[in-house]
């Protein structure tokens, strides 16, 4: 009986080696949860530094471009203007483009009156198509040459006089003489004729580039003397010209790029090639000029327009 009670007594005491294995898991454990919240706060404040880091390399790298690629002042314009008129006097006939209208190189866009000079070129022509002269001319020499060939026998045997010798050669030379007038005179008809074409053909205007009617200033039926008829633009490419202080005398050099800013309501950027930089300074202003080249194959810039210019280092 008593070694049963021992037995119980024995069996309800707490295990003291269980006990300490509880507590150091739960020690452990406590330590693998400070262990991870400690990562997490590291992990966090990583990915808050870089975070930060990024907005501050942002935010210098703009400062920086800013500080380095000022803005200047530009104006956007035609590449050529040029006012077209007629190298001769007379009444305009028909002019074929208006204001705003897109016209191209060799493109006929007026004429004048031109019916006496026409009439004239035509009879050029008739004249220097004539070849009847110059096969009489022609048939005359043969004739000349085949009757002193005839007659050379005789002379050579002395039957034939000296007189009538002298009458053939001479025949002879003069025929071909003759024969060569013909010919030249054919051919100063040809050149008169293409002189009389070029006076009709100066009566029609051509537009000398390809571009966009800016004015027209003449209509049909007017005389036109030292007048222009028309005023065009050659809008592809654009200039955009610049004017910069003198301290930027040195940064900005031919074939740099530089980004175009058109003002409202256009907008939008586009890229040019400066082509041109003074090397004049006005000391009046202290300034110089840049010109850059904007290539506009759909017209969609209209010159005029103001704009803003960022030179892009090379």
């Amino acid at each position: 009986m008593a070694e049963k009670r021992s037995q119980r007594t024995e069996s309800r005491r707490p295990n003291t080696g269980d006990k300490k294995q509880n507590a150091e898991n739960r020690r452990h454990n406590a330590g693998d949860r400070e262990q991870m919240t400690e990562g997490g706060r590291q992990k966090s404040r990583f990915t808050t530094a870089v975070i930060l880091s990024f907005i501050f390399f942002l935010w210098g790298g703009a400062v920086c471009a800013n500080a380095q690629s000022p803005e200047f002042d530009g104006l956007i314009e035609p590449r050529m203007l040029v006012k077209v008129g007629s190298g001769v006097y007379g009444i305009i006939d028909t002019v074929t483009v208006d204001r705003g209208d897109t016209v191209k190189a060799g493109q006929v866009i007026a004429t004048l009156q031109s019916g006496v000079e026409r009439a004239a070129m035509e009879l050029a022509r008739a004249r220097a198509e004539m070849d009847a002269t110059i096969k009489g001319k022609r048939e005359e020499m043969e004739f000349a040459k085949r009757k002193q060939e005839r007659l050379r026998d005789l002379y050579e045997k002395k039957a034939l006089p000296y007189n009538d010798w002298d009458d053939a050669e001479t025949k002879r030379v003069l025929a071909e003489l003759q024969l060569s007038e013909a010919l030249e005179n054919k051919k100063l008809a040809e050149m008169e004729f293409k002189r009389a074409a070029e006076v009709v053909n100066r009566m029609v205007i051509k537009s000398p580039i390809t571009g966009v009617v800016v004015e027209r200033f003449l209509s049909p039926g007017e005389y036109i003397e030292n007048q222009a008829i028309l005023k065009l633009a050659q809008i592809d490419p654009l200039y955009v010209e610049v004017i910069m202080p003198v301290k930027m005398l040195g940064s900005v050099k031919v074939g740099m790029k530089g980004t175009v800013k058109p003002e409202a309501p256009v907008g939008g950027m586009y890229t040019a090639k400066v082509i041109i930089v003074d090397r004049v300074i006005d000391a009046a202003s202290g300034t110089f000029g840049v010109r850059l080249e904007l290539p506009n194959p759909e017209y969609r810039l209209p010159p005029g327009l103001k704009c803003k210019v960022v030179f892009l280092n090379p």
